[in-house]
């Protein structure tokens, strides 16, 4: 269980005596602890022996893990790097970065689930919550029977995320809400949702406040679920608020900061997501390499064409870089350095890597790329959203731009 990984002190030659050359030598890229190794072993196993039997089904289907999220939670994953005073794994985030990495690899369906509710739910309430909510909204979470969403993308304001049109008014003894949320990962099934609402029109993005509203919950209806290109598994939907009632303690954090607290989650959400991305590409790899291994033309395996080669070549130099920029990043939170940058960075790099990838993988498979029989059609339709949520490429390249020219001044 991940929640006695961080308690354990076992030999990393023991903790690798099952991995394939190639899994050692990810691993040891950077300077990883047992802990890390062990977390990466143990979703590795879950992953082959759980997800990955499942993935091709719940895709078609667009069916919810819902065993799968409870045996996620069972293990630590639904809280990875919650504290255990608070029934969390206790983990670090590149610990969560890793496991984010490999259950992706085996479903990305699965992992988007498993992201939005770690760093855009249960993120901006430990950061942000009083003990109170922490109790109640944090605590029932972290086990994988409930889970959170996040609720700040409005069908008018897209990335724009300063133009909340969804407002909150202050009654004295409760708020009440009024708008719609769109794109809400997790819409369907989530118990709570962090929701950020317009308090002060006239203060522009400074006027926009963080609230928690349980569900379900009097005046929030779902909209459609969305019938989306990918991630099929996971539900997308709008959440419709019409005089939704919430108590005044369900202000998260103070009045006037729920643009910060966006942000703020957004910034460690991007890591999840850059290693999502990491994961549909290592699978789209994957499949390449062992299709090219075993599809043999002119009398021998594909993978002895230099054209082949090139390919692959490219597909792991991209991959790579994309997995250092993400794990940089993930270090440079758990130190407690700003990592605003170079959290864009890896979910820029890994977000285009995927899609890349999982192109050239149709492209080596050929026709049997195109078609269900094999998966590398679903990572292809997978990895296109990890360039769009969370901030879009063009976003993240705004980001990093005005970073660097801040650097400089």
């Amino acid at each position: 269980m991940l929640r006695a990984i961080n308690k354990s002190n076992f030999l990393v030659s023991t903790l690798t005596k099952n991995y394939s050359r190639r899994s050692i030598t990810q691993m040891h890229s950077i300077n990883f602890t047992d802990t890390h190794i062990m977390l990466k072993n143990t979703c590795k196993e879950f992953v082959d022996k759980e997800l990955l039997p499942l993935a091709a089904k719940i895709d078609k289907t667009h069916e919810y893990p819902t065993e799968i999220i409870k045996k996620m939670g069972e293990l630590g994953l639904m809280a990875v790097d919650i504290p255990e005073k608070y029934d969390g794994a206790g983990l670090d985030y590149l610990s969560y970065a890793i496991a984010m990495e490999e259950i992706s690899r085996g479903c990305a369906s699965t992992g988007v689930i498993m992201s939005a509710h770690n760093s855009l739910y249960l993120g901006p309430i430990f950061k942000f919550g009083n003990e109170k909510q922490l109790d109640e909204y944090l605590r029932p979470f972290t086990k994988g029977d409930k889970i959170g969403c996040f609720a700040l993308s409005e069908p008018g304001n897209g990335s724009d995320a300063g133009a909340a049109s969804t407002t909150a008014v202050d009654k004295g003894d409760h708020w009440v809400l009024n708008g719609t949320k769109s794109w809400i990962t997790n819409g369907y099934e989530s118990e709570a949702t962090v929701v950020f609402a317009t308090t002060n029109k006239s203060l522009k993005h400074k006027g926009i406040s963080a609230f928690i509203v349980p569900k379900p919950h009097y005046g929030l209806s779902l909209g459609k679920k969305e019938d989306k290109l990918g991630i099929r598994a996971s539900s997308t939907c709008n959440l419709i608020f019409d005089e939704c009632k919430i108590p005044k303690e369900n202000l998260l954090g103070k009045t006037g900061e729920g643009f910060k607290i966006a942000m703020t989650t957004l910034d460690a959400g991007r890591i999840g997501i850059a290693s999502q991305a990491l994961g549909i590409g290592q699978a789209a790899l994957d499949c390449a390499v062992d299709y090219a291994k075993k599809r043999v033309a002119f009398g021998k395996a594909i993978s002895n064409l230099q054209a082949i080669q090139i390919k692959i070549a490219d597909m792991e130099t991209r991959l790579e870089s994309a997995r250092l920029l993400t794990f940089k990043a993930a270090a440079l939170k758990d130190n407690k350095k700003p990592f605003t940058k170079e959290a864009a960075m890896a979910k820029l790099a890994a977000s285009e890597a995927a899609t890349y990838i999982a192109h050239q993988a149709i492209q080596i498979l050929g026709g049997m790329g195109f078609v269900s029989d094999m998966p590398a059609e679903r990572h292809y339709r997978d990895a296109r959203i990890t360039e769009i949520y969370e901030g879009t490429s063009e976003i993240q390249r705004i980001v990093i731009a005005s970073n660097v020219l801040k650097e400089y001044n």
